[in-house]
């Protein structure tokens, strides 16, 4: 079952953010998710100790460099989705991680200073691509962007993107109340307060639409490596 690994070598990018949002939007689906929670600091694991994480979304925590390809190959074989929520410093489970990712995903925020970051770890990919000659799709996730405006910052990296055919994903993720309060209140965006968290609708909205192109981008992936 596909493996969808979030990396960033960048802190704040929104991996453990965009990853609950992915995991959950999956299982409002009806699949089974696992997320393995490989950052030391364990946001994803703290969400999952509040109230209301759907039944069919398993959280692994007890991961180490040693045990993380074995974890994510014994997820892969119980759930439709596994999904890897990785640290942002160096580590070694960062490459033994994308060796087995049918998707790596790089949150980052549209300023120049994250563009490098997110460039820096399209290389990582690409080192692991060699060192274990396996094919890792790989693209970029705009987190924490405008609703409403599109800075001229944005524009630039993006036209930068595209002129060296880095992928990135269409769907943004915009910097939204209901994101945050995942991690105050836990549950889904679906169970919260509508009267105490600012426009969840359209937090939900946003994340169904990342949800459904993530699905879409391993979809055309298998195609492709089928043909």
């Amino acid at each position: 079952m596909p493996t969808i690994v979030f990396a960033s070598p960048k802190g704040g990018a929104g991996k453990s953010t965009s990853a609950v949002l992915l995991a959950t939007e999956l299982a409002a689906g009806g699949a089974g998710v696992a997320i393995i929670d490989a950052d030391p600091n364990k946001p994803v694991s703290r969400w999952s100790k509040l109230p209301g994480r759907p039944a069919s979304l398993a959280v692994i925590d007890d991961v180490s460099e040693r045990t993380i390809i074995r974890t994510i190959e014994e997820q892969a074989a119980r759930t439709a989705f596994v999904i890897v929520d990785l640290e942002g410093t160096a580590s070694r489970m960062i490459p033994y991680a994308m060796s087995r990712a049918d998707l790596v995903i790089i949150p980052t925020r549209g300023s120049v200073l994250d563009a490098v970051e997110a460039v820096a770890a399209i290389r990582e990919v690409k080192q692991q691509e060699e060192a274990f000659r396996v094919s890792i799709p790989a693209a970029v996730l705009f987190t924490c962007t405008s609703a409403a405006i599109r800075p001229r910052t944005l524009s630039s990296i993006e036209a930068e993107f595209a002129a060296n055919n880095v992928p990135v994903l269409r769907t943004r993720l915009h910097d939204r109340d209901a994101f945050r309060a995942l991690f105050s209140f836990g549950g889904t965006l679906a169970g919260l307060d509508a009267a105490s968290v600012r426009n969840v609708p359209a937090a939900m909205e946003n994340a169904q639409a990342f949800a459904k192109e993530v699905v879409a981008v391993l979809r055309a992936n298998r195609k492709g490596a089928a043909a």
